[in-house]
């Protein structure tokens, strides 16, 4: 059991070292809600969601006060709606309707954001998921938070290239239609290979069909603990640094659990997962590139980079699951530059290029994270790279995703804010030779091989 003993253990980790639950995220189901007219699919779709996650706010406050952690983000996730609106909605209007009622339903419970309006095509699209599709640029730009996911790939399916190259598009013209706010819409909008269906984490988070009715699932986040318990042991054998990365995970993991356990037990909502990633913020002290130095390298990006992130996700999982018997999600290392201090520094002075954060990412968490590039990069270019990435994912049997922002009127060099957790970031440099004969190639790419285990 979980004790308020092992809680005080994690002070100095609150108040000197930037531990946080980052967030509580509510799942719910709205496979209840479909109706055959768009009206009444979004009445129902309000209802569900009010009703649902009225306390989850309150609820998230009064365990931070209580036990003294700070809760950052409390958040819903629902099912993709291209299945909710699948019956009724027969125009890319109708989709965005229905954004618009999710919004104000996040809107009306208080919370940051509300991820699900998404589509899982990583074999192929039906007519509902493609209008879904085609309509994110105009939701993301109508509404403040909502956000949105979409699944091109899976190790078992392979990767629909069709919607990785409407993606492209996609993105593109989601920059172009907040282009006023530095392209933001895209930092609400993430492309997946195998995307779970338990994610607490924005932009990716929905709530899968095999999920529960309501679910509750937790996001612990601690790069900066991490990092001190390794200044502790600097210079020590790998040995040594693995098991000071895995107890520390443990601890993190621990108030998670305990968190996760008292809001399902206030709310009456089943306890689904704790994903522990270490996701950074602005913040000093806050970072995962920070972690990586004081594993022995001068800046992120340097060699020997992907060798050490690949220790870390590894030991931070090995750590969470032994804490949790529910360590789900992405749960790993987070590499988004514009959310990391490091990161960005990084990036700004040219030890950390694209491909080398694409190379990282084969041992990582997710992928390409929060990247701003050039606002001329080509929808073809931006196909290709989550092509790339898709094929990482789909090869490796794991988790891989892309959320790039094309900044409109900016340039390589140019420094982009978007404030918040989302912080700033440079503009990175995109290779500029074509892809288009090959992303402009119609059907999708084979499972491989290895995928074949029945």
């Amino acid at each position: 059991m979980i004790n308020r003993v092992e809680v005080s253990e994690t002070n100095d980790m609150i108040e000197k070292e930037n531990l946080d639950v980052r967030t509580i995220t509510m799942g719910i189901s709205l496979l209840d809600c479909i109706d055959s007219d768009i009206n009444k699919t979004c009445d129902r779709v309000y209802d569900k969601i009010t009703r649902s996650a009225r306390d989850l706010v309150k609820t998230g406050e009064e365990i931070s006060g209580e036990y003294g952690i700070p809760i950052v983000n409390k958040r819903i996730s629902v099912t993709p709606i291209s299945i909710i609106g699948a019956s009724s909605a027969k125009s890319t209007d109708d989709f965005v309707k229905l954004a618009k009622t999710l919004d104000k339903a996040a809107k009306e419970m208080g919370v940051n954001f509300l991820g699900g309006y998404s589509a899982l095509v990583s074999k192929g699209m039906t007519p509902a998921e493609e209008l879904l599709i085609r309509s994110i640029p105009e939701a993301l730009a109508d509404t403040d938070f909502i956000c949105s996911s979409v699944n091109l790939g899976s190790t078992r399916t392979g990767i629909n290239m069709d919607a990785v190259r409407l993606m492209g598009e996609m993105i593109h013209k989601t920059a172009e239609l907040t282009a006023d706010r530095d392209s933001l819409g895209c930092a609400k909008l993430v492309v997946f290979c195998n995307a779970p269906d338990d994610n607490p984490f924005m932009a990716g988070a929905f709530h899968g069909v095999t999920e529960a009715d309501r679910i509750i699932n937790v996001g612990v986040s601690g790069p900066g603990v991490v990092k001190y318990a390794l200044e502790k042991v600097r210079g020590e054998s790998f040995e040594v640094l693995c098991e000071t990365i895995k107890k520390t995970a443990f601890k993190v993991t621990r108030v998670g659990q305990l968190v996760a356990r008292e809001a399902s037990k206030k709310l009456g909502v089943p306890f689904g997962i704790v994903d522990l990633s270490l996701a950074p913020t602005p913040a000093v002290g806050d970072s995962v590139a920070d972690i990586l130095c004081e594993i022995g390298l001068e800046k992120a990006g340097a060699p020997g980079t992907t060798a050490a992130l690949a220790l870390l996700n590894d030991q931070v999982k090995k750590g969470g699951v032994m804490a949790s018997s529910y360590v789900g999600g992405l749960s790993g290392a987070f590499i988004p530059v514009s959310e990391d201090q490091g990161m960005i520094d990084a990036a700004s002075c040219g030890a950390l290029t694209l491909e080398k954060l694409e190379a990282m990412t084969c041992v990582c968490s997710v992928g390409l994270d929060m990247i701003a590039v050039p606002g001329d990069t080509t929808p073809a270019t931006i196909s290709g790279i989550i092509a790339d990435e898709m094929a990482i994912g789909m090869v490796n049997a794991k988790t891989t995703a892309v959320r790039l922002i094309p900044v409109i009127g900016k340039n390589v060099g140019d420094r982009v804010e978007f404030g918040g957790l989302l912080g700033w970031a440079p503009v990175m440099p995109v290779n500029k030779y074509s892809c288009e004969a090959f992303v402009n190639r119609t059907g999708r790419i084979p499972a491989p091989i290895h995928s074949f285990k029945n």
